[in-house]
């Protein structure tokens, strides 16, 4: 197993650094002079900006002091997202930058020919005007062609424009990315129809928000943000869906307060998500019970005409905590309407064999960083969004927030206004 774990451990390190080796190639090393200021900064960014990234992973793993962790965050995590996008703007150029060659070596052709046509034209228009005449017919011996060497200044040219137009594409998407997460959730609405929900709870609202993943990145105000946007929903029951943080109640207790506000008539619900089995689960779940939200760990509930029950996440089951089934939903009735509160999607089928009506987990982020969704995908029987497996229906939300990179591309990130219906009404 270590040896499995070294090999993989290498591969990825390899990969990292030929990447790198890549993207510095083609923004520094085609694009600058040998020697110059723009070479040297460029060179040792190359360097620091990939250990800054490690730093960033590790510190957060490592018990790092937090203000250290904060530091290294910002630089370390929005370059891992920067790689990913200016490596994909780099490879769309490599099939532009032999059309751009070609283009500006026919218009170089062009212009050449134009010239020497003027200048046929001169030397005739001379000859003529002297009074001469030509008696030889004779060809004129042409010098051997030279042999075509590449333009110094136009392989220049081509790979400034190219490196400057990934640049600012792969920049300005982590730009877009960042400002969409910092920005805060937005709000959604579905409604679910749900079988056994009485006409009395017909319309009963459930505001579901999942991985808010506070950290050294987005603290306190991100919160305020959050709960800002779900008591503007008046919801009936806010449900908070796991991964709430990223390090322990000690860091990161002042930056979950804001929970302590949020508005609904039946109370808020929270279940542990894999990260916080990371971050001291036992410590948060007695954290946020005194912030007001009631844990649901492997327990179940009665509310206005249906039962919510909450399973812990299954990362627990390395401290014995892990999801039971059966001591949340095996004792219950079945006739009545039941919606299950589960981080991860992928316990839909056990959701299913307990009969439950309705799953509401996070987790996946939608996959965050587009092309992520299809890596998500393989781990995952939803991404994201609305979908039915037998009588249970699955709805994963992609989350308040974003792990790592504060970036998220294709894969917005939101708050969720489940409308329960009733088939009654």
């Amino acid at each position: 197993m270590v040896v499995v774990f070294v090999l993989v451990a290498v591969a990825v390190l390899a990969l990292l650094a030929g990447v790198h080796r890549y993207v510095w190639r083609r923004l520094v090393g085609d694009t600058t002079l040998p020697g110059s200021l723009a070479r040297r900064v460029g060179t040792v960014a190359a360097f620091v900006l990939p250990l800054l990234s490690v730093g960033a992973l590790v510190s957060s793993r490592s018990g790092f002091p937090f203000v250290l962790q904060q530091v290294l965050a910002w630089p370390g995590y929005l370059w891992l997202a920067a790689l990913l996008y200016l490596t994909l703007a780099l490879l769309v150029g490599e099939a532009v930058r032999p059309l751009l060659r070609r283009f500006l070596a026919r218009k170089d052709g062009a212009d050449g020919a134009v010239s020497e046509e003027r200048t046929v034209a001169a030397v005739a228009a001379s000859d003529t005007g002297s009074g001469s005449t030509r008696t030889d017919t004779a060809p004129r011996a042409e010098a051997p062609a030279a042999p075509a060497v590449a333009d110094p200044s136009r392989r220049l040219f081509v790979a400034r424009a190219v490196g400057g137009a990934a640049a600012l594409a792969g920049l300005g998407t982590v730009a877009n990315g960042t400002y969409g997460v910092l920005r805060g959730p937005r709000t959604k609405r579905i409604t679910v129809p749900l079988a056994g929900l009485p006409r009395s709870a017909h319309g009963f609202r459930i505001a579901v928000v999942s991985d808010i993943h506070l950290g050294p990145i987005l603290g306190r105000a991100h919160t305020q943000r959050i709960v800002d946007a779900i008591n503007a929903t008046s919801p009936d029951l806010v449900a908070v869906v796991g991964d709430l943080v990223d390090g322990s109640v000690a860091d990161l207790g002042p930056a979950a307060e804001p929970l302590a506000r949020l508005e609904s008539r039946h109370g808020s619900y929270f279940v542990t998500g894999n990260h916080e089995y990371f971050s001291g689960a036992a410590q948060w779940v007695d954290h946020v019970r005194e912030l007001g939200l009631h844990p649901l760990e492997n327990a179940r509930v009665e509310i206005s005409g249906f039962d919510l029950a909450g399973v812990n996440d299954v990362a627990g089951e390395s401290e014995g905590q892990g999801p039971d089934f059966a001591r949340a939903l095996g004792d219950r009735d079945r006739s009545r309407a039941s919606v299950l509160l589960a981080h991860q999607p992928v316990v839909i089928d056990e959701a299913v064999a307990y009969g439950v009506g309705l799953q509401l987990s996070g987790h996946t982020h939608g996959g965050q960083l587009w092309p992520g969704n299809l890596l998500a995908e393989l781990a995952n029987p939803t991404v994201a969004g609305y979908e039915r497996y037998g009588d249970t229906q699955l709805y994963v939300s992609r989350g308040a927030g974003a792990w790592g990179p504060p970036v998220r591309v294709g894969a917005p990130s939101d708050i969720t206004v489940v409308q329960l219906a009733s088939h009654q009404a």
